[in-house]
């Protein structure tokens, strides 16, 4: 999140088509940038890239939240730059990742393992139903979309019954405290059940960044309402290993607050 303090940086409605366009420009304007600084955390100094779960650093390999994939169809949704969706397709799965940036999708162009790029909205998928058996997302598409039952349904239709969706975000706890890693960033000054988004503006007034806040029990309605199961909530650790900072994230706020949530969910 940018500053603040800036006349262009705040909390303001936002309506679904308006967070898609913010949502693309804005990714497709930080690719190169974002590839740059965090492409290595992401696996792509690895052969295979990896699927990480969030700034933690644990990754499917350790938690193992999606079970077997291995010749199964499995959709990574808001790939970014497909490092999740390549980890997966070097464990014998057939691969596709979704995102809604053209520009992050083709950060993948040319790395091995090759997998299926498709560029669409998460709230829309172009896919039949039933298409899938597995579906995933790590910190993609959900925190930067309007409405996230339209997400879930989506899901839940191309799933095959038995399905299961996996998807981290942002812990919603830290929704109430400043996106900061040191001290600051441990003293409560908003509310979390404020749900107003944050916006971030251009000069003209255009939004070009935005995040949406669900509570936990937001999140435990909207996927009950797509006919999803909620099989677990994982709240990671801060690891020792992991010394780095990530925006708001440290290692000093991660022993003491949760960053992530991963759901493990599954079509009945």
């Amino acid at each position: 999140m940018a500053d603040q303090g800036s006349n262009r940086v705040g909390r303001a409605q936002l309506d679904a088509e308006s967070s898609v366009r913010a949502s693309r420009a804005w990714w497709d304007a930080e690719a190169p940038s974002y590839a740059l600084e965090h492409g290595a955390f992401l696996g792509d100094d690895r052969d295979g890239a990896d699927l990480i779960w969030g700034p933690e650093g644990w990754t499917e390999a350790e938690l193992r939240l999606l079970g077997p994939v291995s010749g199964r169809r499995v959709l990574e949704v808001g790939a970014g730059g497909a490092q999740g969706a390549r980890w997966l397709a070097g464990q014998g799965a057939e691969a596709v990742a979704l995102d809604v940036s053209h520009a992050m999708l083709a950060h993948s162009l040319g790395r091995t393992p090759a997998v299926s790029l498709v560029q669409a909205d998460a709230g829309r998928l172009p896919f039949a139903d039933a298409a899938f058996d597995v579906a995933c997302s790590a910190y993609g598409a959900l925190p930067f979309v309007a409405h996230a039952e339209a997400v879930f349904a989506e899901v839940a239709r191309i799933l095959r019954p038995g399905g299961r969706w996996v998807f981290s975000v942002t812990h919603p706890v830290r929704w109430a405290f400043p996106d900061a890693p040191g001290p600051a960033g441990l003293v409560a000054d908003r509310s979390y059940f404020d749900r107003t988004p944050y916006v971030e503006r251009d000069e003209d007034g255009t939004p070009s960044y935005v995040e949406h806040h669900r509570t936990l029990g937001d999140t435990v309605r909207a996927l009950v309402s797509a006919g999803l199961v909620v099989d677990d909530l994982v709240e990671p650790e801060w690891p020792e290993r992991n010394k780095a900072v990530w925006g708001g994230w440290s290692p000093l706020r991660g022993r003491i607050l949760p960053g992530t949530a991963i759901w493990v969910t599954r079509k009945d």
